[in-house]
């Protein structure tokens, strides 16, 4: 009974009406709402927040792996989706260790009886407290439909139906496969991910 009153109690709508704006992308600030595993009935929660100075994306909160085990934001894409020619992202950020994932979708994604997958791939994150920077290939990511990662085949990535893009820390990676305590955690716990600058290439490499 507590796990569905809390989904009851999940306010999706809300969350999206309380979006917060952050991170220049595509030539305006992109519009955050978060999307926890109460939806589903867990305990996790995002504090997500942006600085008026910086417009750097801070996504943060305490993951709680009881009854859940995932936490994220998310974001629609303005215009027509991302550019015909582009090849990758590039993203300037700084993690704590974590293992996080990047979502795109065509913004009708959903649960495993969808027909519209999460595109997704991994982003690791070092302890050191320095920003990076890293290149993720459109090529690299996997279709996921709820959590399920999906056979390639027969599935293709068009960037111009990319309508969202989200950040992720989940119990799941990419490919399917759990995300180890080492890059993940334990029991409850707290996480954080800075996103300086995220842009298109027409390069992956």
């Amino acid at each position: 009974m507590g796990q569905v009153m809390r989904m009851m109690r999940y306010d999706r709508s809300l969350n999206e009406q309380n979006a917060i704006p952050a991170l220049n992308f595509l030539g305006s600030n992109l519009s955050w709402h978060r999307l926890d595993d109460g939806v589903m009935g867990g305990r996790s929660e995002t504090l997500h927040e942006s600085s008026e100075e910086t417009n750097i994306l801070h996504f943060k909160g305490t993951i709680n792996t009881d009854g859940g085990g995932f936490t994220s934001i998310r974001a629609p894409i303005p215009s027509s989706g991302l550019p015909k020619n582009i090849e990758a992202l590039r993203m300037k950020f700084r993690g704590d260790g974590k293992t996080y994932k990047v979502l795109l979708s065509n913004g009708n994604a959903g649960g495993p009886f969808s027909r519209n997958p999460s595109w997704q791939i991994d982003l690791p994150t070092q302890k050191c407290g320095d920003y990076e920077e890293i290149v993720l290939p459109l090529k690299d990511f996997k279709p996921s439909f709820g959590g399920s990662t999906l056979d390639s085949k027969g599935y293709s990535l068009e960037a111009s139906d990319i309508r969202e893009i989200g950040f992720m820390l989940s119990l799941k990676l990419s490919d399917g496969r759990s995300n180890p305590p080492e890059t993940f955690g334990e029991g409850i716990f707290d996480f954080s991910l800075e996103i300086d600058s995220m842009w298109c290439d027409n390069s992956s490499k």
